[in-house]
């Protein structure tokens, strides 16, 4: 321990520590989807700023640990992005140097039994008031939460129900804190073999309490996914694969065809001959055909993603064009100063335009579905609101070609099972080449994933559920009650300072008394 305290004694070497620490918990999500590890991948981190000799080494050690925890959630961007990946992370790193702060100011030296208890509700709050901050969509969207690295978990759906992700990561980053507190505070071991306990009787009530999703229907829905089409012409050799899988539908008794994002690349204004082959194909498999357009639109200026259903007869008017863009990928921000990143990276050369409001779309057979585009489905608000809008099912449609090789799209399929278990309602996670997944209304994965070697359309029987869970019910309640902790907080040291101010600090050694003083009464 000595010998690894003197190595860290070195500014740089314990930036390069925290930056470690904070890419491990990247091994609890998917691909390598250790959801255990997620459960203790914060300690090292957290005894490392606990240990940080100062308030300001603290925060290095919180901002560092950040940088290396984007930079590693995020790293299948780095050949899109290239430079841009350190950037935004060294910039958006710095939202964790208050939590680094935190954890000193509550676990270091050696804190009392109430400060170590205070940690254990104090550090999670924080932790979630970071995941708040960067889930605006203009700061990249809420990628990598912590609690999304709970989707195959079956007590962790169940909270994620009540409380949605932000429920898992409060919870998580709990359990992280009471074990860093055992290992290391002797004097707060029994507040955190509390914290634990409390934690495995919220989850056991959780399980017991928490509304079941019970189905109540059925239907056939069908992913066609083409798989990796190159070369010249790709659009129009992608449309041609998708047209011969979706023939192979016909006869199977489906109730909607989904196509992965970007699946038309032209206007079906521009393209009637296009229009009139799916509505063929919704002629031939008896059920409308749900493709996404990626185009400059005929009807109006710019280039839009839309979610678009075309039925026996065409078009059938029911559409919704993606609100939330993709920072650098679908639009640049600031494109008048960070234009020039068309010249490093793969950045859109082009802004794409944004829709404006979400859509729920009939498409017979009394099925109502609620249509999310590329990583839109990262968002639990959108799916709420969705699911409030009366969606039967949730539909994600989504392309990650880009990243074929890397952990991206095994991490992106997952994310379609926490919006299942949040709102009761079964998911389809789409994709031109991998991996499409289907959920059901609990989160529970329907049948096969379709993964990044395969080009195939294959039918899912999905159970529909109507019940409504407490996370629509009640929506982002973690997060309101992690911010009024944080106000409480803030108002209990403000009144610390306050009278630290009045009173004046406390003598370091005691009053001298005066020849005119008596021992038993001084100072009178």
């Amino acid at each position: 321990m000595r010998t690894i305290g003197h190595w860290l004694t070195s500014p740089w070497r314990r930036s390069v520590a925290a930056a470690l620490a904070g890419a491990l918990p990247v091994l609890a999500f998917p691909a390598p989807s250790l959801w255990w590890f997620a459960y203790v991948a914060l300690v090292p981190w957290i005894l490392l700023a606990r240990s940080a000799p100062t308030a300001r080494r603290a925060a290095y050690d919180g901002w560092w640990g950040g940088f290396g925890f984007l930079v590693a959630v995020h790293h299948w961007l780095l050949p899109s992005l290239h430079v841009f990946i350190f950037l935004i992370a060294v910039l958006l790193g710095a939202l964790w140097a208050p939590w680094g702060m935190l954890i000193r100011r509550f676990l270091g030296g050696a804190p009392s039994p109430g400060r170590g208890a205070a940690a254990l509700l104090v550090l999670p709050s924080a932790w979630l008031a970071v995941e708040l901050v960067r889930s605006w969509q203009g700061l990249g969207g809420p990628w990598g939460m912590l609690g999304s690295s709970q989707w195959q978990v079956g007590p962790a759906l169940r909270l994620a129900s009540v409380g949605g992700v932000w429920l898992l990561s409060f919870l998580v980053v709990a359990v992280n804190v009471a074990l860093a507190v055992l290992v290391s505070v002797r004097e707060s071991r029994v507040p955190a073999v509390a914290s634990l306990v409390a934690t495995a009787a919220a989850t056991s009530a959780a399980w017991a309490w928490a509304p079941h999703p019970d189905a109540d229907g059925r239907v056939r829905i069908a992913v066609v996914q083409p798989g990796v089409v190159d070369g010249q012409d790709s659009g129009d050799k992608r449309f041609d694969r998708e047209e011969q899988l979706t023939r192979r539908l016909a006869g199977q008794d489906v109730d909607l065809v989904v196509w992965g994002e970007s699946s038309v690349g032209f206007d079906l204004g521009d393209r009637p001959d296009l229009a009139r082959r799916v509505a063929a194909l919704s002629r031939d498999t008896g059920a409308d055909v749900l493709v996404n357009v990626d185009a400059r639109r005929s009807d109006r200026p710019g280039i839009y993603k839309s979610s678009v259903l075309v039925g026996p007869d065409g078009p059938t008017g029911q559409r919704y064009d993606k609100m939330r863009l993709v920072p650098f990928g679908e639009y640049i921000p600031a494109r008048s100063l960070l234009g020039w990143a068309t010249s490093v990276g793969k950045a859109a050369g082009e802004d794409r335009r944004r829709g404006t409001e979400q859509v729920v779309m009939n498409v017979g057979h009394g099925l109502r579905i609620g249509p999310l585009v590329c990583f839109e489905t990262a968002f639990p608000d959108m799916s709420r609101h969705l699911t409030e809008d009366g969606a039967d099912l949730l539909l994600g449609q989504t392309s990650t070609s880009s990243f074929q090789h890397s952990w991206a799209p095994e991490q992106h399929a997952s994310l379609a099972a926490l919006r299942a278990a949040e709102t009761g309602r079964p998911m389809v996670h789409a994709t031109l080449t991998g991996v499409s997944a289907v959920y059901g209304p609990g989160g529970q994965r329907l049948g096969p994933w379709l993964g990044t070697d395969e080009s195939t359309a294959r039918v899912y029987d999905v159970p529909l559920a109507h019940g409504v869970t407490p996370y629509v019910r009640y929506g982002d309640w973690p997060v309101h009650g992690a911010l009024l902790v944080l106000a409480a907080l803030c108002g209990a040291e403000g009144v610390r300072a306050l009278r630290l101010r009045r009173n004046g600090p406390e003598p370091l050694v005691p009053r001298a008394r005066t020849v005119h003083e008596s021992p038993a009464r001084p100072g009178r």
